[in-house]
């Protein structure tokens, strides 16, 4: 009689990342888990102001009539991300084609083909929104990143990706009106006072 052979998984191999993310996800509710560069991300829940700018900042995607047969205007969409291979990011705000059910990759997460835009309202981690997304999301070729810098009280207008970074950065203070590109599908214009005051948390 011959014996087949057993093999048992090695105990000190460390599991997926994705795996762990998830895990983190299920043990902290309210949380954001990512993983951008190769490395998991935790964010705490937003606060009220972070909410009430990221409501602000719908109004005129909806306006335009984004969310509608050819777009749609979508909170804490997972976007599938090309620099590692389990890398993810969860943006606050999203414009994607009408069709982005049908372009599932792995894990909730949409391939980054589907995305005209995402945006971010910063929060305690805002080097991350303002350094490590901008790379991660110019590397996925994402036409229009949009920040609200809720820190220095200021909205930046990424565009053109090319090569892992953005070649037009422009940054709008109160006072000034951001209009986005009309790649996105219609005409948006951005209040930044509107923006940061709604972002502002009572002293």
């Amino acid at each position: 009689m011959s014996a087949a052979a057993v093999e048992h998984p090695c105990d000190d191999e460390p599991e997926p990342m994705l795996v762990t993310a998830n895990h983190l996800m299920g043990h902290l509710p309210g949380y954001r888990v990512e993983i951008i560069g190769g490395v998991i991300t935790v964010a705490p829940p937003p606060d009220g102001p972070h909410a009430n700018a990221l409501t602000t900042l719908m109004i005129p995607f909806l306006a335009a009539g984004l969310h509608g047969d050819e777009a749609r205007v979508l909170q804490a969409i997972g976007l599938w991300l090309p620099g590692g291979p389990e890398d993810y990011a969860i943006p606050d705000l999203a414009v994607v084609d009408a069709d982005y059910d049908e372009h599932v990759i792995e894990n909730n997460c949409y391939d980054p083909a589907v995305f005209r835009l995402v945006l971010e309202v910063t929060s305690s981690n805002y080097k991350n929104d303002l350094r490590n997304k901008v790379a991660a999301y110019a590397e996925a070729n994402i036409p229009v990143y949009v920040i609200v810098d809720r820190k220095h009280s200021r909205v930046h207008v990424l565009t053109e990706p090319v090569g892992g970074e953005y070649n037009s950065h422009e940054v709008y203070a109160p006072g000034r009106v951001a209009v986005l590109p009309d790649s996105i599908g219609a005409k948006v214009t951005l209040d930044v006072a509107e923006l940061v005051a709604a972002g502002r948390p009572r002293a």
